[in-house]
């Protein structure tokens, strides 16, 4: 397992000085005061001003500087070095403040001691950890009584597909299996050009492997929906509505691309 996780994290060391620069995340329309949440997040939190926020697998920090931008007291962690740095030259630049802090999700409580009001994670997190349980333990540790957790993520069920096939198609299993999905491919999904890891390992997990875990650990589930949209364009099938989501074009069934999910720490 270690194997694997050293794997990954050295594949998003080499993309995260890419990804600061790649259009995708447009760092420059950031500077200049855009934000790179989404409606659906900020809808479900809500105003966050005032509220400590711990932000898990923040990648380097858009979305954890957009939260502090809005008022909240904001920490963010992710298990590659190169991307906190990337966040922490961010905070330090634009003048945002923020505590940004290098370690994975489950050696996390090791390195953090306090709680807070909010935890919050999204999009294409819950494939890079095997284990739900943990991740589930971890999240409560660091809720205060009464804090509430929110992910946003893709729904796995678009994970079983085949999104390269020219129509509709499932490729793969909508089940969790304790070993790796690995899958070979030179580019990500913001356009980096990966060079020195062949491979990546995902796993799958289920939607209720993610409510189980969560009820597990003692939260008391709030909300769970589903969408048929997509922040990214997921499938060459795929076609931008007005108001700038990715979906399914007419005539293709529709299926759920993304939920949401908010909890509370009821103890």
């Amino acid at each position: 397992m270690d194997d694997y996780l050293a794997a990954n994290r050295a594949r998003w060391d080499e993309v995260a000085p890419q990804h600061a620069r790649a259009a995708f995340y447009d760092l420059e329309g950031f500077r200049a005061g855009k934000s790179s949440l989404h409606s659906i997040e900020r809808e479900e939190l809500g105003p966050v001003r005032g509220k400590s926020l711990l932000h898990l697998q923040c990648h380097f920090g858009l979305d954890t500087l957009s939260w502090a931008r809005l008022g909240a007291k904001v920490a963010g962690l992710d298990f590659s070095p190169v991307a906190i740095e990337i966040a922490r030259s961010l905070s330090v630049e634009l003048e945002i403040p923020s505590d940004f802090v290098c370690t994975s999700v489950y050696d996390a409580p090791a390195v953090i001691d306090r709680q807070f009001d909010i935890v919050f994670t999204s999009y294409g997190v819950l494939v890079w950890l095997p284990d739900l349980t943990r991740w589930a333990r971890v999240i409560a540790r660091f809720l205060r009584p009464g804090g509430v957790f929110c992910v946003v993520e893709h729904h796995p069920l678009l994970h079983t597909l085949d999104l390269d096939a020219s129509e509709l198609r499932v490729a793969s299993s909508y089940f969790h299996s304790d070993q790796p999905v690995a899958y070979k491919t030179d580019e990500s999904y913001a356009g980096a050009t990966i060079r020195s890891v062949p491979e990546a390992f995902e796993w799958q997990h289920t939607l209720s492997d993610v409510v189980s875990a969560l009820l597990g650990a003692g939260l008391a589930i709030q909300s769970l929906r589903e969408y048929p949209v997509c922040t990214w364009r997921a499938s060459p099938l795929m076609v931008q509505d007005p108001e700038g989501w990715w979906r399914w074009p007419p005539g293709v069934p529709e299926l759920p691309l993304m939920f949401s999910l908010k909890a509370i720490n009821p103890t």
